[in-house]
């Protein structure tokens, strides 16, 4: 890796930049010879009113901005390797597309007076050029990235995977899942965590899709599926599987259920997908006992009832139904094994019906557990009255029924 000393002043590095809105689109600079939002950079994720902000005013005060690194490329081109995020909020202010609050009124670019303006074009930028050398260039460049990217806001493995498999297959995934302005994010959010910005919904249809071709012989034996499906496709110059693939998972959620509830946010819905879509349902059953379940005080896992109803409503772990307190379990206990003492019987009711060795045992408490007499799931409430103490291996051999 060779490297080289620069300064630039913002002026300079900012000329030619127009900022659109659509992430990753018509960043450049040094009147075009400079690639602000290469390939693998992530998306820009400093327009919150904060960090934007933050970078004019440290200008203002004179403040150092820190190191900036570019890459050349073969072409003799330059990219920005890191300090992306501080060069696109100098550019975006220079273009007015926000303000600083300036002894206290909010003024944008155009509206500073010449000196404050002059200020900023005439602040200087420290920049060192890499050069990878050899034919592992690529991968040198690639590697000084991710080490640099260390300090600050740190990567998130989906911005490192983009990096290290950057080519068309990730630009038309990044124009698809991480644009902020794409109309179909707004319906998306209700089943997947974003932001979207931050590569997360493109991360989502990433481990859906991979997940679903694990049966391939490319990615069968992979124990990261995802890093095996963008390995496969990175010279790829369509996206229609994955962007198929995720569609239709998310067309199917949304066709189940007549209500979007916030618990749905985050779901694997990819695996469910998979799991259950083949399974023929009636979408008012569906939603009516999703919503059932949704008021049941006894549920304390709202996020598993998705899961729990779409598999027949016999898994009630998914649900982490309200269990009998101590109070309530050492008050039945306590009622039992008096009952049972003046019967001469054993204090748990099946034992005691049984013919086995333990028809007349006296267990401890911590030998028992609290059951439902009558199932929650047939409508049984978790109170006093329902409330009977069983052997353990009795209650265990009860299953899940709950």
């Amino acid at each position: 890796m060779k490297t080289k000393r620069e300064i630039y002043t913002v002026e300079q590095i900012c000329d030619g930049f127009e900022y659109n809105e659509l992430e990753g689109k018509g960043l450049y600079g040094l009147a075009g010879q400079l690639t602000i939002q290469p390939e693998y950079q992530r998306n820009y994720i400093y327009a919150d009113g904060k960090r934007d902000v933050a970078v004019i005013e440290s200008v203002l005060k004179g403040y150092p901005l820190g190191l900036i690194y570019f890459n050349r490329v073969d072409d003799g081109r330059l990219e920005v390797l890191d300090g992306q995020q501080r060069i696109t909020s100098l550019g975006r202010f220079l273009k007015n597309k926000f303000a600083v609050k300036i002894n206290g009124m909010e003024q944008i670019f155009d509206g500073l007076d010449e000196s404050k303006q002059r200020k900023i074009l005439n602040t200087e930028l420290l920049v060192y050029i890499c050069e990878g050398e050899g034919e592992h260039a690529e991968e040198e460049i690639k590697e000084w990235f991710k080490t640099i990217n260390i300090a600050g806001i740190p990567l998130n493995r989906q911005e490192e995977l983009n990096a290290v498999f950057s080519g068309p297959f990730v630009t038309l995934c990044k124009a698809e899942f991480s644009n902020s302005q794409n109309a179909n994010i707004q319906r998306w959010d209700s089943f997947v965590k974003g932001p979207a910005n931050r590569q997360q919904f493109l991360a989502t249809a990433l481990e859906w899709v991979a997940n679903s071709m694990m049966v391939s012989p490319q990615t069968a034996s992979s124990k990261d599926p995802v890093s095996a499906y963008m390995s496969i496709h990175r010279k790829d110059k369509n996206i229609n599987q994955i962007e198929t693939y995720f569609k239709t998972v998310i067309d199917w959620a949304d066709n189940l259920f007549d209500e979007v509830y916030s618990e749905m946010q985050g779901l694997n819905w990819g695996d469910l997908y998979e799991r259950f879509h083949a399974n023929a349902y009636n979408h008012n059953d569906v939603s009516a006992k999703v919503q059932e379940l949704m008021k049941d005080d006894y549920v304390q896992d709202h996020k598993g009832i998705f899961e729990y109803v779409l598999g027949g409503c016999t898994d009630t772990k998914l649900l982490n139904v309200r269990i009998f307190d101590k109070a309530t379990k050492r008050r039945v206990y306590e009622r039992q094994t008096a009952a049972a003492k003046a019967e001469g019987t054993s204090n748990c009711p099946l034992c005691a019906a049984s013919s086995n060795s333990n028809s007349k045992r006296i267990f401890k408490l911590d030998e028992m557990e609290a059951d439902h007499v009558r199932a929650w799931s047939n409508g049984g409430g978790t109170t006093e009255d329902n409330c009977q103490m069983l052997c353990k291996m009795h209650n265990r051999a009860k299953g899940n029924s709950l």
